[in-house]
């Protein structure tokens, strides 16, 4: 029996590129409890951007508040099934930057993930949030 959730990497499907570094799907079986994240935000105890200015810093910020949600909800990063990943640029290699972290925080659960460049995020010299679904037994 596999572990839930299974993630389906690119050699499950034939007719999609194996080109990429990330699960395409993931399929829960079992029952789950599920967990959906706000979005994590570069905010430190007192509420502050940290790193502004610089989109891995932010990231680094993002993914540690996003594990601290995860823990209190009682799941963890390899709980994960989905993630969305903001990025409040138009340069894809400000794009890149910031996934670099988020999939490092992963390692080796590539869960599948959407990356976005948007105009804008809702705090103050915000340029990186990820929220997140999460499933455990």
């Amino acid at each position: 029996m596999s572990r839930d959730p299974e993630l389906l990497r690119p050699d499950y499907f034939p007719d999609l590129t194996d080109e990429v570094e990330y699960a395409y799907a993931a399929v829960v079986r079992t029952p789950p409890r599920t967990i959906f994240t706000a979005g994590a935000c570069p905010l430190d105890a007192d509420g502050a951007t940290v790193a502004v200015g610089d989109y891995a810093g932010q990231a680094e910020q993002v993914m540690r508040n996003l594990a601290a949600a995860l823990r209190g909800a009682g799941a963890a990063l390899t709980d994960v099934v989905k993630t969305t990943v903001y990025v409040a640029s138009s340069d894809q290699a400000d794009l890149v930057a910031a996934w670099k972290v988020v999939r490092a925080h992963f390692g080796d659960h590539d869960a599948p993930s959407t990356l976005l460049g948007v105009a804008v995020l809702g705090y103050p010299d915000q340029l990186v949030e990820v929220e997140a679904v999460a499933v455990t037994p």
